[in-house]
Order: structure tokens, then sequence, then C-alpha cells
């Protein structure tokens, strides 16, 4: 099974120059925790709920004066829709991430991969689903 089998495929965006307190609202309205961001038809970074809470709010920031630029994460992990799911779901597990924006082949944003996805998937093995979970789920300790 590749990966456009069982992604969601409709996607809210937000852009770098939107202040944190509209994406926070947007992603309360559409119960999402993750956002892309997109600046000229390009993917170039996301938004979690987890850049709102630790770079912004608990750093004391203003909601309304923050920009999404400013804190959200640029290092953007992704999958490609004609991508075997076997191999995503590793990546998933060994980079500890619960989700993967997916693009086709240009580079264009098509759609996002879940977790939640995957378990609704009949293709796929259960087991493999519970490896990814524990290593996505694995406490990961710093120093």
């Amino acid at each position: 099974m590749i990966v456009k089998d069982c992604m969601t495929k409709s996607v809210e965006l937000v852009t770098p120059d939107m202040n944190v307190a509209a994406a926070a609202k947007k992603m309360r309205d559409g119960d999402f925790g993750l956002l892309p961001v997109q600046k000229n038809d390009r993917l170039v970074g996301m938004l979690t709920d987890r850049d709102i809470a630790i770079r912004c709010v608990a750093e004391g920031r203003d909601c309304k004066s923050i920009h999404v630029g400013e804190i959200m994460t640029d290092k953007v992990l992704y999958c490609f829709e004609d991508q075997n799911l076997n191999e995503v779901i590793e990546n998933l597990g060994d980079n500890q991430i619960r989700r993967l924006p997916v693009l086709n082949r240009d580079k264009r944003l098509v759609g996002i991969l879940s977790l939640g996805d995957l378990t609704h998937s009949r293709d796929l093995n259960p087991s493999q689903i519970k490896g990814a979970m524990d290593k996505i789920c694995k406490p990961n300790f710093r120093k």
C-alpha cells in the first residue's frame, strides 16, 4: 500500500506572517495539532501546538504580536504520496513523529499522514503500527 491510499487529503495551511493567535484559533476550530506553513506555494515549516506552548506561551510572549515564522519548526520531514507505507512507518518511529506532510514528486503539499490514518488501513499489520508507536513514545531524555 502507498501513502496516498490512506492519507488525509484536506489540509489547512498557515503562512509565516500570520499571528500565532490566529493560527491557534485555526487549530482549535479544526481540531488540529499541527499546521503546515506555506510561503510562495512552498512548504517552509510546521507549526505544532507544542511550538505554541513552548516557544510562545511559556516564554510569556504575546500570541497576537508574534508571527508563526518566529516559532514554527523549520525542519520539515515529509514523505511522498507514492511512497510505500512500510517505509514511512519506519521513518515515523525513527524520528519520533506522529504526523508527516505528504508531497507529490513536484514537492507540492497534497496531504497529511498521521498515525490515526495508519490505523484505518486494512493492509497494514497491526504489529507494524505498534512498533512505530513504541519508538515514537519512547522517552527522549535530554541532558
